[in-house]
């Protein structure tokens, strides 16, 4: 139905000859709140209109057609002058009625059986689109993070979430609606040129809205029944994720004590809480939800690559940022329903302890009195005071929670390994800090308000020190018993020792320093013990045969407790 520009211009000549013409009457009935931009001359347009004459009979419908009309306003105008006058100044969405005089429209020679000569055409037109050869893909930032550290760049792999729609509002697709982000590269032809270009540069957190023209999105061909062809297409756009295959670990080191004794190692045993984040900030894990902290040994596979990695060479109290790209965390395929495939991952770490299972107790001496002649051993009874806690500060138990400091025989398996040799080899008044492995403390299992595979640290005093006899003795010597034995026993010289003689003898060697008894144990029980063993006929007294007797011929009779 369209006339070509040149004979409308004879059109226009001949009316033109006859007196005053009549212009196109415009009703902008429906005008869309807001219009950033209007159809001018050179601009290309897509359009669904009717044609009707003005008794209302239609002649002609893009709408019956099933498609509407595209092309370029004013320059080789492919419609009657009339039309191409009446859709400028339009907005997309916008409705307008348009009234043609003959002589805009086919004039006097109409065209063919449809349009009669000197015909008044009124087309009813709906602004679907609107561009230009030389638009560009437009950018609106709807919402930037204010810190920034990276920004998409080519050959980046980003994961975002997009509503599409057209310029007139209708959403095509929409990430949101499938609770899945669109993960892709950038820069590699996976995307639409329009969409590559407007991606660049965003940061994680963004938000954009991308216009894209037809020859930068789908141009002539659409793209299924939802995006025409020539389709402006607008995208609102949501960073989640970006990272590139090149990318390492990276760890942001944000808090460290001042004294960092040791840095963890490869097959060291680590203790830790975290916070596990996306790149949005969204929280995924929390080893404080369970408050239980997580347990691993660094560097046999047991956690993802890069928090294997990101673990060496930490302190005690440290708190470290760790963010690990997909290819060392769960890769494209996630972890099942928390952790989406490709997502990059952040830890926020807080060092509680490590230790290595060839730990041994670590002895750090805070005060040693200048006069240390007698130190502690197996054996010896000790009073002592101790504060324990966990290499982080938290308190755990502490001897003044108590009436009485503790009293304990060292090597006697009374307290856990570490502490015990801890508390050996001390002076009364020295005071220590000693580190006890879990091996070497409670383990796995933990104790009562201790946690499983817990390093302690323990602060020290010995108060009191009672030096002792080996396992399984009561009385030892300290010097040369007397030779002969029987007779320097024998206080009364009646060849006999009864119970008050023998415990008399053997309390004067204790006074005297030449013997020492069992620490921690009543004397008098000790001396009937004694006794009774030596008074082999039960007769209530020691002679000097039974004094001689070997108990057992195949062994040497004991120094220490034997008399």
């Amino acid at each position: 139905m369209a006339i070509t520009a040149a004979l409308a211009v004879v059109l226009t000549l001949i009316r033109v000859a006859c007196g005053q013409l009549e212009d196109v009457i415009i009703d902008r009935y429906f005008i869309p709140t807001h219009c950033s931009r209007e159809v001018q001359t050179g601009d290309f347009v897509r359009y669904q209109y009717n044609g009707t004459f003005k008794d209302g009979r239609k002649f002609d419908s893009s709408l019956d057609q099933g498609f509407p009309f595209v092309g370029q306003v004013g320059v080789e105008s492919k419609v009657i002058p009339g039309l191409d006058k009446g859709v400028q100044g339009m907005c997309v969405n916008e409705r307008r009625k348009i009234t043609i005089p003959p002589h805009l429209a086919y004039g006097v020679l109409g065209a063919g059986l449809v349009i009669p000569p000197d015909t008044t055409l009124v087309f009813d037109v709906l602004l679907l689109d609107l561009w230009n050869k030389e638009d560009e893909v437009q950018i609106r930032m709807l919402h930037k993070q204010q810190n920034c550290k990276r920004t998409v760049m080519p050959n980046d792999f980003v994961r975002y979430h997009y509503n599409g729609s057209l310029l007139v509002g209708n959403l095509f697709d929409s990430s949101h609606l499938r609770n899945s982000t669109y993960d892709t590269y950038v820069g590699q032809g996976s995307l639409i040129k329009g969409m590559e270009e407007g991606l660049l540069g965003m940061c994680v957190g963004e938000r954009r809205s991308i216009i894209i023209p037809p020859f930068l999105a789908y141009d002539d061909k659409g793209y299924g029944t939802k995006v025409p062809p020539h389709a402006t297409l607008i995208f609102d756009v949501l960073m989640v994720d970006v990272f590139n295959v090149k990318d390492d670990v990276k760890v942001e080191v944000q808090k460290i004590p001042q004294q960092c004794r040791r840095r963890a190692v490869m097959g060291d045993f680590i203790r830790y809480h975290y916070n596990g984040t996306f790149q949005d900030g969204t929280v995924f894990d929390s080893s404080y939800s369970r408050n239980s902290t997580y347990n691993t040994v660094i560097g046999m596979g047991y956690v993802i690559a890069g928090i294997d990695k990101a673990l060496q060479g930490v302190c005690v109290g440290e708190w470290r940022r760790v963010t690990v790209p997909p290819h060392l965390a769960y890769g494209e395929t996630g972890s099942g329903e928390l952790i989406p495939g490709s997502a990059v991952l952040i830890f926020d770490l807080h060092i509680i302890d490590f230790h290595n299972p060839k730990d041994q107790v670590d002895i750090k001496v805070i005060y040693k009195p200048a006069d240390c002649n007698l130190i502690s051993a197996a054996n010896d009874l000790i009073m002592y005071r101790y504060n324990c806690s966990l290499l982080d500060g938290t308190r755990l138990y502490s001897s003044d929670d108590y009436p009485e400091p503790p009293r304990v025989t060292l090597g006697q398996g009374k307290l856990i390994a570490g502490l015990d040799e801890g508390l050996q080899g001390m002076c009364v008044l020295e005071r220590r800090e000693i580190t006890v492995p879990p091996h070497l403390a409670h383990g796995s299992n933990g104790a009562l308000g201790v946690p499983s595979n817990a390093v302690l640290l323990f602060e020290l005093e010995l108060l009191q020190l009672q030096k002792g006899v080996p396992e399984g003795f009561l009385f030892i010597w300290l010097q040369d018993s007397p030779e002969p034995l029987f007779p320097a026993m024998d206080l009364n010289q009646d060849q006999e020792v009864p119970l008050e003689e023998f415990s008399a003898f053997i309390k004067l060697q204790v006074a005297g320093g030449r013997g020492r008894l069992h620490p921690g144990i009543d004397s008098d029980v000790i001396l009937r013990d004694m006794f009774k063993k030596q008074d082999r006929n039960a007769d209530g007294k020691i002679t000097e045969d039974e004094l001689n007797i070997v108990v057992n011929e195949d062994d040497e009779v004991p120094k220490h407790e034997e008399l």
